[in-house]
């Protein structure tokens, strides 16, 4: 009788919550769907990146297969699928053929939590949240998950036998352990913010105060660094780097296991934009207005609200394309110095002074939607930002080789080439 009750009443008023029946089938369906069109976007982001690198370039790009070449990931992956796959004597069979797969899913189960849009109304069935499964503990599931994809690189580079790609799992692994700390604590300034571990909630957060962005400029900053760096992606891609290591960790690999490397990039590429939207960008929030923050609930909000979404991880997606043709590799000593003597103190001090103010203006009874408290945090960014942009100069952070030496030592061997140069042209 009970169940017979709440189905007539969400026929009657779609905005009411599902019964646990419609909750697990349209669970699946957003599974289902969510994972074709992830899938589809990674497999299209490639074809992105050869784009834009084209077009960064001055060059054409791909336009053979299909028109404006845009079945040319479709392509690429019935290429890789007709190669011929090899397993190099003396390798690992097994954990050889797992790793690839072990990169991969890490990235996929991370989108699973992420909020995409505004609740669904579905007539007949209820309102349906836009997030495969909104997690109560999303936040600490993407933390756990995330942490999972440097076993895939390393135990391909152990598996391998090959001492190459052995040197490029050992650097991944440093290097996704180095960053990830940093990553991982400057969100905790976010929950900090927001008091709730749950995505949803933290966007309805930055709904009421604004974007994180502004109110939290300095942890947005350093997790969109070391986001790069946990993507491998240059500056950062030390493990793959193929003037060093021939191609790295995957070095061994071909055939679709080898494709399975880059989709794992791509996937961390798409994950890690939805994660800053999410977190500092509002997620899919339409700034300046309030209409698509409060019921009802309706399908136009919903595709708005999506819309909304997609751009905002569109430009992070194409931000890091762009970084990609752009800035030249890092040194690994430079890496790892950024990462343990600049990133991890600067969030511990970040940390302090969020957790401080907030603790100031609780004790002062400000409210936290009030213009004085995004005041407040945003007078102490502001500060933040002018000091660590002011000392973040060439040779004190990522330092070149020839900052181990004096200054005054500097311009003396600077003078001495300029005026060899100047002997070398007159007596020319």
């Amino acid at each position: 009788m009970n169940h017979m009750t709440a189905l007539l009443l969400q026929v009657a008023d779609p905005q009411m919550p599902p019964t646990q029946g419609m909750f697990v089938l349209f669970g699946l369906i957003k599974a289902g769907v969510a994972f074709g069109v992830y899938m589809l976007c990674v497999a299209y982001t490639t074809l992105l990146e050869r784009w834009l690198a084209a077009w960064i370039q001055d060059r054409i790009g791909p336009n053979r297969a299909g028109p404006k070449g845009l079945l040319q990931p479709i392509a690429d992956g019935i290429k890789n699928f007709m190669k011929e796959e090899a397993l190099p004597g003396g390798a690992n069979k097994v954990l050889f053929i797992l790793a690839p797969a072990i990169a991969f899913v890490p990235a996929m189960l991370t989108w699973a939590v992420i909020p995409f849009a505004s609740p669904l109304p579905v007539p007949g069935v209820g309102l349906i949240d836009m997030a495969v499964a909104d997690l109560p503990v999303g936040f600490l599931f993407i933390l756990a998950i995330s942490s999972l994809g440097v076993y895939g690189i390393t135990i391909a580079g152990w598996s391998s036998n090959n001492k190459y790609a052995l040197l490029g799992g050992l650097r991944a692994s440093a290097q996704m352990i180095s960053y990830e700390i940093a990553m991982g604590m400057s969100t905790v300034c976010v929950l900090l913010l927001v008091g709730n571990v749950n995505l949803s909630a933290v966007i309805a957060q930055q709904q009421g105060q604004g974007w994180n962005v502004l109110l939290l400029t300095l942890a947005f900053f350093i997790f969109a660094i070391s986001s790069l760096a946990e993507t491998n992606r240059v500056p950062f891609d030390l493990p793959e780097s193929e003037s060093e290591l021939v191609a790295g960790y995957h070095a061994e690999y071909s055939s679709m296991r080898y494709s399975m490397f880059p989709l794992a990039e791509y996937a961390n590429i798409i994950t890690a934009s939805g994660l800053m939207v999410t977190l500092f960008f509002g997620g899919w929030d339409i700034p300046f207005t309030q209409w698509d923050n409060t019921p009802p609930w309706t399908v136009l909000k919903t595709a708005l609200t999506l819309g909304a979404y997609f751009v905002k991880v569109f430009f992070f997606v194409f931000s890091f394309i762009w970084i990609r043709w752009t800035v030249p590799r890092f040194r690994y000593d430079q890496l790892m110095a950024l990462g343990w003597k600049v990133l991890l103190p600067m969030v511990l001090v970040y940390i302090t002074a969020v957790a401080s103010l907030l603790l100031a203006l609780d004790a002062g009874g400000v409210a936290h939607t009030s213009y004085a408290f995004r005041g407040a945090f945003l007078g102490m960014n502001v500060g933040f930002v002018v000091l660590v942009f002011w000392v973040l100069d060439r040779g004190r952070i990522v330092s070149p080789a020839y900052s181990r030496i004096e200054r005054a030592r500097i311009a003396h061997l600077r003078e001495g080439a300029g005026r060899s140069d100047f002997a070398a042209r007159k007596g020319a």
